[in-house]
């Protein structure tokens, strides 16, 4: 089951659905929260303030463009070289946005992210 979230990066909102995880639904859990990240050349980043639990079987290498991510540490949602990212290791999967990624692409410098399920 897919949980619908909207992601407020200022005035612009990104919709994202957050997939049955056990990450996930801690997340969502803690919704709504705000994680501090930074855009960076393929993806928006942002430490957490406590960890999401990493369970081995749902672990994936690498990721898909547009998906919303979890490595350990670092919130992510990535919108490039999806290609190659086997390389980066493992990630906990957790959904991914609803927008063309040219709306991430687009956003600059760093957000304090706003993470909020739809009703």
């Amino acid at each position: 089951m897919e949980t619908k979230i909207n992601l407020h990066f200022g005035s612009t909102v990104i919709p994202g659905v957050l997939n049955d995880s056990t990450a996930a639904r801690e997340l969502l859990a803690w919704l709504p929260c705000i994680i501090h990240a930074r855009r960076y050349e393929f993806d928006i980043c942002g430490a957490m303030d406590r960890p999401l639990p990493r369970i081995k079987k749902e672990l994936v290498t690498g990721w898909h463009n547009g998906d919303i991510s979890f490595d350990g540490t670092y919130f992510t949602i990535l919108f490039g070289h999806e290609e190659e990212s086997a390389s980066y290791g493992l990630y906990s999967n957790l959904g991914r946005v609803s927008c063309p990624l040219s709306q991430l692409k687009a956003l600059q410098v760093s957000y304090d992210i706003r993470i909020e399920k739809v009703e």
